[in-house]
């Protein structure tokens, strides 16, 4: 079974938090499928990866020109890289997670909305046998394991 990870973004916006995973997932040697909810986010997503460090490098790709990457970003629940890490962001639904090794849920503290389809989706993801563990950063963007 998957394990599932629920990321409470507190301290930081996603596009500062997701490169410190996605490098996380790389030194791991897993690849990675980032899916968002609609296209002007994966494009926004795409932009951050290229601009959030000078001295560092994530290789990415969106859409078609992507899929070789280790990191590839979607509005699909396509794995055409063969990731072993689904990353989940905006509320996206998990598509089936049977050959994910981890699912990352990540989802805004500060949006109500957000908070409550990140519980919807811990109840969901509970409910199917999953196993589940939920992180929150503290104020210097560190994630701490609370549950």
């Amino acid at each position: 079974m998957t394990e599932i990870l629920f990321y409470h973004l507190t301290s930081q916006p996603l596009a500062r938090a997701l490169p410190t995973l996605l490098e996380k997932c790389l030194e791991r040697q897993w690849k990675v499928v980032v899916q968002a909810t609609g296209e002007e986010r994966v494009a926004a997503l795409d932009a951050a990866l290229w601009t959030y460090a000078d001295d560092s490098f994530l290789p990415h790709g969106a859409g078609a020109d992507g899929a070789d990457e280790p990191v590839w970003l979607t509005v699909t629940d396509a794995n055409p890289n063969g990731a072993a890490v689904r990353v989940l962001v905006d509320g996206a639904p998990p598509p089936a997670l049977e050959g994910y090794q981890r699912a990352l849920v990540l989802f805004d503290g500060a949006d109500p909305d957000a908070l409550d389809a990140a519980r919807a989706q811990w109840k969901a993801l509970k409910a199917a046998g999953h196993d589940l563990t939920y992180w929150r950063q503290d104020d210097d963007g560190r994630w701490r394991r609370q549950a």
